[in-house]
């Protein structure tokens, strides 16, 4: 957890890039994540060098050679400002080198291809050195907190709907999901790479032992987490992300997965997005299993991503694969032809597990669309029994634009980085959890009365009774209204209190007359 010293450096630096002219969030993003990838470079040479020293040795595999060491960190940061942006500025310097360092700086430098270095003044360069300088990140913990911090910044939606999920409500969701050490996890709509990072926190939270186990390491750091993206920048973001977590070699790709490229089919064990909600692709684009699963005849022009999404997870997915993915409220009950098919292939073809549906302001101030949370397993055979509803009221934070947290934490508990910790009546979060695990974990028979009440916030529908209603998926549909009696007096007495009422203010009139004109 970072402590208020390191967050107010971090708030110092980016006050720097606004007073000089730097607003846009993710363009600050993209030159401090540069930055950090310069000092990490230094960092892992100097390791190098102290491995060679201890072993009497020359250096293997160096990163910088001797004509390049004035583009290291350590040398560069001690020079005047106007000499170090030169160094930056200059053809083969500091920023050269990174965009042509290839495959020796790790997954990272694959995306700095296109990369722009948009700092315009040697002081401005000269100030977010020296603060970033002050920061310790010699632990993974702490780059991946600072890291994180910095993406809480991104306080603007990005482009085609999409836009950061909430920290926690993918800690939650995560959480819902419980992956395991053998996992292959994907996010095909992979953003900042929020989901991937809290599936790492997970395991690193539950199962600690087995990062001291090399097999898993071999697993955790090659191959375990995947994801692709279709915006250049945000791969580079992610990349950084995950690096900063402590994972070597995570599999990004930058592609659009709905194009007819993206070939990859029953390969993953759990996949968790949050896919972008607005827009269509044009149909001569759509990869054609994705055309079949959502009807798509051959008249259709386009089709909604969020829909094409749950098409390709289902695709994705290895039998017997899970998923959680949030898709905004349509998806529930929209009433076109594809709108259908996914819910019917969802209920009738796999196994439908849960549909939370969330309150209009979880992703505010970037939307308020009203959105939902579904879990499902790929079957392929079928499996939906019944599904269980939830309703979240709250989430533990304000459902405006501030989005401020509420309520206190329990003494019992860790303050954060999840709102798990948080069970007031403001938090539907704790009580979703436990109560899917409960539904997850519990024998048929343990669970005979459960979910059976329509007036509450949660209950069950058995399968054939969401087949009777055209698949519908939203929670009003099923929910039963208790109206309360309400008894009113009888219309002779209201109109008797009104006649006293009149009568008295009358009276109140004629008073108040009198005194004016004495």
């Amino acid at each position: 957890m970072l402590t208020g010293q390191q967050r107010n450096d971090i708030d110092k630096i980016w006050k720097e890039f606004w007073q000089n002219g730097m607003t846009d969030p993710l363009s600050i993003i993209k030159q401090i994540t540069y930055l950090l990838f310069i000092r990490s470079l230094d960092r892992q040479q100097e390791l190098k060098e102290k491995q060679a020293n201890k072993l009497g040795m020359a250096v293997q595999d160096p990163i910088y050679n001797e004509d390049q060491r004035e583009l290291r960190w350590n040398v560069f940061k001690t020079r005047d400002p106007n000499q170090m942006y030169h160094l930056f500025r200059k053809e083969g310097g500091v920023f050269d080198f990174i965009k042509n360092i290839g495959r020796k700086g790790g997954l990272f430098a694959d995306t700095m291809r296109y990369a722009n270095f948009d700092i315009n003044s040697s002081k401005l360069l000269d100030r977010v050195v020296q603060l970033l300088d002050k920061i310790k990140l010699e632990d993974r913990d702490t780059k991946g907190d600072v890291y994180e911090y910095l993406l809480s910044k991104l306080a603007s939606a990005g482009i085609n709907g999409q836009f950061r999920t909430p920290k926690h409500i993918i800690r939650m969701m995560v959480d819902l999901m419980q992956p395991q050490t053998d996992e292959w996890v994907c996010d095909p709509a992979a953003g900042t790479a929020g989901f991937l990072v809290s599936v790492v926190e997970y395991l690193r939270d539950n199962y600690p032992d087995e990062f001291y186990k090399k097999e898993f390491r071999e697993h955790f750091n090659n191959g375990m987490f995947n994801g692709f993206e279709s915006d250049n920048t945000m791969v580079g973001i992610s990349a950084m992300n995950l690096q900063m977590h402590g994972i070597d070699n995570p599999k990004l790709q930058y592609k659009d997965a709905l194009s007819g490229d993206n070939e990859v089919s029953e390969k993953f064990s759990l996949i968790m997005a949050n896919p972008p909600f607005t827009g269509s692709v044009d149909y001569d684009g759509i990869e054609l299993s994705l055309k079949k699963a959502l009807n798509l005849g051959k008249t259709a022009k386009s089709a909604k991503t969020e829909l094409l999404f749950l098409a390709l997870m289902l695709r994705m997915l290895r039998p017997g694969g899970r998923c959680a993915v949030i898709v905004p409220a349509g998806v529930l009950f929209g009433s076109t032809k594809s709108h259908k098919a996914i819910r019917q292939k969802l209920i009738d073809e796999n196994q439908l597990q849960g549909v939370i549906s969330m309150p209009s302001g979880v992703f505010k101030p970037y939307t308020g669309v009203a959105t939902a949370i579904l879990i499902f397993t790929k079957t392929g055979t079928g499996g939906t029994d019944k599904v269980w509803f939830y309703d979240m009221k709250a989430d533990g934070y304000s459902l405006d634009d501030k989005r401020e947290m509420l309520g206190k934490p329990d003494e019992n508990e860790p303050e954060l980085p999840s709102l798990r910790a948080y069970k007031h009546e403001e938090n539907n979060i704790p009580d979703i959890i436990e109560k899917f695990h409960q539904i997850t974990h519990s024998a048929p028979d343990e669970l005979k009365d459960f979910g059976a009440d329509r007036t509450a916030q949660h209950f069950f529908v058995p399968a054939d009774e969401i087949r009777k209603e055209n698949y519908n998926l939203s929670f009003n549909t099923y929910q039963e209204i208790v109206y309360e009696e309400v008894q009113y007096d009888a219309p002779g007495d209201i109109m008797e209190r009104i006649k006293k009422m009149d009568s008295e203010r009358d009276d109140l009139m004629n008073e108040l007359d009198k005194m004016l004109n004495d």
